[in-house]
């Protein structure tokens, strides 16, 4: 698994602004026409190339928007290269100077994301193949190119009422890939079917339902305000009974936004008690570090009595399922991935949010008692 390319890198132009600064438009010695053009390398390296060109200008200069560069490059040709050292939004500003000493300008906003070192495979943690006493009887590796659909189906499009929580995001087919042993998803900042963002979500309904067992999902997390990560089940009986008499159980979710959101996980439970809907559930919160940073295991471990959660096998929180109005986590579920964008809990992505975003998990096992 070793040389899988974990984030795709781009620049985005934003807003394009022109300005002249000059009092005789019709002078031959003012500069007109100013058209520039930012060239993205897509390799995550932070570089971008711009040309600039312009009628009867003299000179050019480049203002990168970065603070520590805070004189102009000045040239005569127009071609200007450079590199960031931070990801982040930047201003860029291109000015054209004609023989009168006047020049015309234009403004690209653009976002830089560099290559961060990816997440190790052969680090974070890991879980056996085979426990004592248990069976596996589900179990996705990711290997090939293709999702597997004797297993996954896509859930295409934006729900009711964002799927129930106003969510931001359009799920697409086209933001899940396969590759190296890994499944991908992506939430991407991009207009789709009148949304602002798109993203994938993922159900074994109808095809894999399990009833008690161990779960272990192996994934590394997106991270940033905004995101709403989640690996999690819904009783078979949804599709009759509806949300939430159908129960829910999250294996994990993460509502990104910076200190304290991005290390934190969650593991919960929804169900109708007696017409009310009714949520137990724990968190746990990384000794250091965050979620984008390495792989981690998240674990579920169900019997008739209880459902407890785990973080790399050290358990966090435990629910008693044996009241009588629990009956909804006595009976099949099946799984559920996906990455929301915005919502009733983790808010909506502010500029400090960097796209695209993504959750990749290597596997996914269920294993039940012999």
């Amino acid at each position: 698994m070793i040389g899988k390319h974990y984030r795709y890198f781009a620049f985005f132009i934003f807003l394009s602004l022109a300005s002249c600064q000059k009092e005789d438009t019709g002078s031959e010695l003012d500069p007109e026409n100013l058209i520039v053009e930012v060239n993205n390398l897509e390799d995550g390296s932070g570089m971008i190339e711009i040309v600039a060109s312009a009628d009867n200008a003299m000179e050019y200069q480049f203002y990168p928007g970065d603070y520590t560069t805070v004189d102009p490059v000045v040239n005569f040709d127009g071609l200007f290269s450079y590199t960031y050292t931070a990801t982040g939004l930047y201003l860029i500003e291109v000015r054209a100077y004609g023989k009168s000493g006047r020049y015309m300008k234009k403004e690209i906003r653009i976002t830089v994301t560099l290559n961060d070192d990816p997440p190790d495979p052969e680090g974070g943690y890991s879980t056996p193949l085979s426990y004592p006493g248990m069976h596996l009887v589900f179990q996705d590796e990711f290997s090939g190119s293709l999702l597997n659909s004797s297993f996954w189906t896509y859930e295409i499009g934006t729900g009711y009422n964002g799927w129930g929580n106003n969510e931001l995001q359009y799920y697409r087919e086209e933001n899940t890939s396969v590759s190296d042993g890994y499944l991908t998803i992506e939430a991407r900042q991009e207009s789709f079917g009148g949304m602002s963002y798109t993203s994938s979500r993922l159900v074994t309904m109808g095809k894999q339902s399990f009833h008690y067992g161990r779960v272990d999902i192996r994934a590394v997390l997106p991270e940033g305000q905004g995101l709403w990560p989640a690996m999690w089940m819904l009783g078979d009986n949804f599709s009759s009974v509806g949300w939430p008499a159908c129960g829910e159980i999250d294996i994990m979710e993460l509502v990104g936004g910076g200190e304290g959101r991005d290390d934190v996980t969650y593991g919960t439970i929804h169900w109708d008690n007696n017409g009310t809907k009714a949520d137990l559930g724990g968190h746990k919160q990384l000794a250091s570090g965050i979620f984008s940073d390495e792989f981690h295991v998240f674990t579920i471990k169900w019997d008739a009595s209880t459902i407890r959660w785990y973080l790399d096998d050290v358990q966090f929180y435990v629910a008693d399922i044996t009241p009588a109005a629990m009956s909804e986590f006595h009976q099949n579920a099946f799984l559920i991935l996906n990455v929301a964008v915005g919502g009733n809990w983790p808010g909506s992505p502010d500029a400090t949010t960097i796209f695209p975003q993504q959750m990749i998990v290597d596997y996914i096992r269920v294993f039940q008692v012999d």
